[in-house]
Parts: C-alpha cells; structure tokens; sequence
C-alpha cells in the first residue's frame, strides 16, 4: 500500500538527510538540533502540565478497582503537523461549501424536503433515520443554521499519481468535541518552543471562543444586545467534561447543568444567588434524547422539562439544534457530494471516501466478498467503536461482521482501507512515522468562520489507522503556515 508522509517526501524516510518536503524544511533543521534528552525532558513537562491543568479524557471502556470509567490524559505529541497556506485556503473553500449544504440539507428535511421529492435521497433514508427528530418539522430556527459548530474528519492519502489528497472521511455535526485539545496544545508548543514560533509565520487559533461566542450570540432569538448564553453540560462524569468548562470560562458564561434550568411561560431561566436569569442561547453538549424529559427520554435528568416547548416557539435558541444528526449518519454521508450540487449548483471542492453502502444488494455482496480488505463501519457508530478494520482483524472477527453484517444490512456502510497518510512522531523508540487524521471546527452563524488549523489526532500504535482518543490516540498541534 502507498504511504504519504507529511513530512518526508519518502514516507518511510525519517532520518537526518531523508528529503523533506519546503514546508517542513526549517522545523526539520531545528529537529535535527535537538537532543534525545531535551525532547524527552519536554514531553514529561507537557504531561505534568497537562495533568495538573486536569485535561484529562474518560474512557467508559476502561475500568478502575472501584468499576468507574478512567480518567487519563489524552497523549500529546511533540512534533507538530504543518500545512503551507495554500493547501488550508483551498480546504477552507471545500469546508465552507460542505458545511453550507448540510445546513441547507436539514433545513430541507425539516421543512418542504426538495432532495426527497427529486429522487436524489430515499425518503426511510431520512424518515427512518434514528436521528431524525419529527418534532421538528416546520420549526424555524434563527438564519436557518443547524450545525453552527461542525467538526469535519479529514484525512490524507495518496492518489493515484502517488500524491497526497485530502478526503472527507465524517461529519460530526451534533456535539463535535475536540477543540479545547486544539487550543491546549498550541497554548503547550508556545511554552515548550517558543524559539520555534519566531522562525515560523503560524497562523494563531487563540480567538477561537470569541469567534464561537459571536456564532453562538449570533443565534440568539432576543432582541437584546447582550443575550445570555450558556453551556449545557451532562456534568462532570462525561468524557469532555473538561471541554465544557474550558469553553464556558474562555467564552466567560456559564456552565451549567440541566437541573439549573427551569421554563417558565415558555421562556427559559438559570437558577442564580440573585434570581431567575432569562437565557438566550443555549450551547448543549448534551443529546437530543435527553434534552426534554416531557418530549423525548422521559427518565433524562440531564436536561429541562419543557424546554421544547420554549424552543419551538422561537424563545431559545439551542446549538447545535435538535434533529441535527439527521446529517451526520454515517448513512446519509454518501450523498453529501450530490446535496453540494443539489443546493448550491457546484461540484465539491473536498471529496469523500469512496463508500459502499450495505442496504444496496449490489454494495452488499462486494462488502461481503472483500471484507479483509474493507473498513466496515456502523451507521450509528462513533469514536472508532462498531468498526471492522479489515487487513487488521483475524479471520474469526471477520467472520463475526459477516453474520452482524447479513443480519442488518443498512446498519453498516463499508469503505476501502485509506492508507492515512503519516507524520513523524516521538514515541518511546524516538521519532518514528504514526498515521494521522485532522478535525477543523466550522463555525457557522452571520457567516460561515473557522480559525486556521484543527485537531491533529495520531494513532499512537505503530501501523494503526484508529486515532480516537477512547482507542488510546493522541494529539499534535497543527501548524497552518501563513503566506
């Protein structure tokens, strides 16, 4: 399988002398310079940093004595990925386009639904979609923006001229989580290497949560000037706990839980020491399903009865909006590419993995035929969990996705094994090449924004293709290099 290295221009180069690629040349010079023990010496102060800050990841597969979910730091690379400005122009383009017709997409199923009527999306593909939210047929939502905050999974591989191209692999447009580790890690590499930021022109990420608070104020159905936006947050035993209060702090609004929250006249308010506030915005990381007691899982304690009820009727806004996940199925993915020409009358700029798509008979029976070949994913699946990668699974687990597979065929989509492209990495055996995907948060309000660079996620394992932190990834800092 062809390999692409971020880096090198032979992937499986990383040693002094190896050809660098021009964006890479002054980094890979300072590299050079650098000793074992200064690198070492680093990355155990990053950890120590890391861990007293608290950032930390829980991982519910993961058991300590007392049978709770672990906590533990999400690994933090030291070498970061870079990417010249001309490449991240071009995917700013692609992100931009891509997120416009999702958001017109949902809009559309939730109101006159054009794309079912034209043939271009069976209509159980939407209707029966577990994400698929009736409630919210003919609801009106400020500037018609769904996903306001969208994290798009891109990854790199070669093409057929032996180049890298860059591939939209999902869209995670309901709680898309990652962005406090973007920010975190940059914030590291300035404390670390600050000589490196002197030689280098890297577009700066800081101003995200202000660029996020004027998406999320932008939202606000009120007429103030000042509207009142919250994070909602299931509370600290959730695996992003840490993000949601990092971001509350940085954006200096209030965290909250469902129980601080109450409706009253079909409008919402937080408990505070000096009385009911009126909220305007609500930033939910929680979902759908446990939002309203009264309109969906009637045993959720995470959210606020009758918040529904408010929402519909124009009085709170709440981001990302319910029924959002209606775009983010793995199964209605494929069709991403046709809603870009369908809304927008253009061809897509980022293109998508090729994907089989197992409830056609034809797709079903080439899945079936070439599973050790294939990545096999559940619809409904997210962080890395549900999966077959094919050329790493044994021919027992195989066999297993054979029988899953047969028994619910539209539960599962398959694509072919992406080599992804790699960069090197210090890991215990020095640096060494580990692959790579990258997450760019889109923020969509007035218009649609994002700040240069994303989370860089490494699959730490060597010759691994899962990079999910609850599969024991990490992170590196993405470096967006300015003209």
């Amino acid at each position: 399988m062809q390999q692409f290295d971020e880096m090198y221009s032979q992937a499986s180069a990383t040693q002094p002398g190896s050809p660098v690629r021009a964006h890479y040349q002054a980094y890979a010079e300072w590299l050079a310079g650098q000793s074992d023990n200064s690198m070492l010496a680093r990355r155990e102060e990053a950890e120590m940093i890391f861990r007293r800050v608290g950032i930390t990841f829980a991982v519910y597969g993961d058991k300590d004595e007392s049978g709770s979910g672990t906590e533990r730091l999400i690994p933090f690379d030291l070498i970061p990925r870079i990417i010249p400005a001309h490449e991240w122009q071009s995917m700013e383009r692609g992100l931009v386009q891509r997120v416009t017709a999702l958001n017109r997409f949902i809009h559309d199923v939730y109101h006159d639904q054009e794309i079912i009527k034209a043939g271009i999306i069976p209509a159980d593909q939407i209707l029966n979609n577990a994400q698929f939210r009736p409630e919210m047929m003919g609801v009106d939502v400020p500037h018609q923006i769904y996903s306001h905050i969208s994290g798009i999974d891109i990854v790199r591989a070669p093409n057929a001229q032996g180049e890298g191209e860059y591939y939209v692999l999902e869209d995670n447009l309901r709680v898309p989580s990652g962005v406090s580790y973007m920010l975190e890690d940059r914030k590291m590499m300035m404390r670390l290497f600050p000589e490196l930021f002197s030689r280098h022109r890297v577009a700066p990420v800081a101003h995200y949560p202000d660029l996020l608070l004027e998406t999320l104020r932008a939202s606000s159905p009120a007429s103030s000037a000042e509207p009142t936006v919250v994070v909602l947050t299931p509370g600290m035993y959730n695996s992003a706990y840490f993000e949601h209060a990092f971001l509350a702090q940085q954006m200096g609004v209030e965290l909250v839980e469902g129980q601080d929250l109450f409706v009253k006249d079909q409008f919402v308010y937080m408990r505070t020491t000096r009385g009911p506030k009126r909220v305007d915005v609500i930033y939910r990381r929680v979902d759908d399903d446990f939002l309203d007691p009264k309109v969906f899982r009637p045993t959720s304690t995470l959210g606020c009865a009758s918040l529904m009820e408010a929402y519909r009727v124009g009085n709170v806004a709440i981001c990302n909006a319910v029924g959002t996940g209606v775009a983010d199925d793995k199964s209605i993915y494929p069709y991403v590419p046709k809603m870009i020409e369908f809304y927008l009358g253009e061809k897509p700029i980022l293109n998508n993995v090729p994907t089989f798509m197992c409830r056609k008979p034809d797709d079903l029976a080439y899945t079936l035929a070439n599973l050790k070949d294939l990545v096999v994913k559940e619809v409904h699946g997210a962080g890395g969990y549900g999966m077959l990668v094919g050329p790493a699974s044994t021919k027992a687990e195989i066999e297993d996705f054979r029988a899953a597979l047969l028994a619910n065929p539209s539960g599962y989509i398959a694509q072919p094994t992406l080599s992804l492209s790699s960069c090197p990495t210090y890991v215990e055996s020095g640096v060494a090449p580990r692959h790579i995907d990258l997450r760019p948060f889109v923020l969509s309000g007035r218009t649609v924004q994002m700040v240069p660079g994303g989370l860089t996620r490494v699959a730490l394992k060597e010759g691994s293709l899962v990079v999910n932190s609850s599969q024991g990834g990490g992170t590196k800092d993405t470096w967006i290099l300015q003209a």
